[in-house]
């Protein structure tokens, strides 16, 4: 059952994986890089510990490592894409080893890069901070929703 809402399925998804994806693509193009969400913590204290108490996006990467077994390496790469911060992308999650702090479905993954923002003081220009359930539906798109009992933390007291 996890398999077949973890897959995509032809070139439609593909498109509109795309689309959705293009205010967080605009994003990194200004140079930014990951950092993780530890990194958020230092400004935005009571927004991550609500985030790492609540949301279950912030453990993410259990899942795959719980699944791992039961699926091939491109099923398990299909799950990076939404249960990682930023893999696939310069800078992003590579490898449980090598990126640890973006093993999860970390703030970048929603607000995007944040090394410029980190650098420049929290200048809110340089990251994305009005959301909206759009934003969410990157990963919990129609395919998943049902499947996971997603229901949105954005206006939810988690963040």
């Amino acid at each position: 059952m996890f398999k077949l809402f973890c897959r995509t399925s032809g070139w439609a998804s593909a498109f509109s994986l795309f689309m959705l994806l293009l205010p967080v693509l605009a994003i990194s193009a200004d140079g930014s890089t990951y950092v993780g969400s530890e990194a958020c913590s230092e400004c935005h204290q009571l927004e991550y510990e609500n985030f790492s108490k609540f949301a279950k996006k912030a453990h993410s990467s259990k899942s795959i490592q719980i699944m791992a077994s039961d699926l091939s390496p491109e099923e398990i790469k299909e799950c990076f894409a939404c249960h990682t911060t930023g893999y696939g992308k310069p800078g992003g999650f590579k490898g449980f080893e090598e990126t640890p702090k973006l093993a999860d479905a970390g703030c970048e993954v929603c607000h995007g890069p944040g090394s410029r923002h980190v650098d420049e003081g929290g200048d809110p220009s340089l990251i994305k901070h009005d959301l909206t359930l759009k934003d969410c539906e990157v990963c919990h798109n129609a395919e998943r929703v049902g499947a996971f009992n997603f229901k949105p933390l954005l206006f939810g007291g988690a963040h």
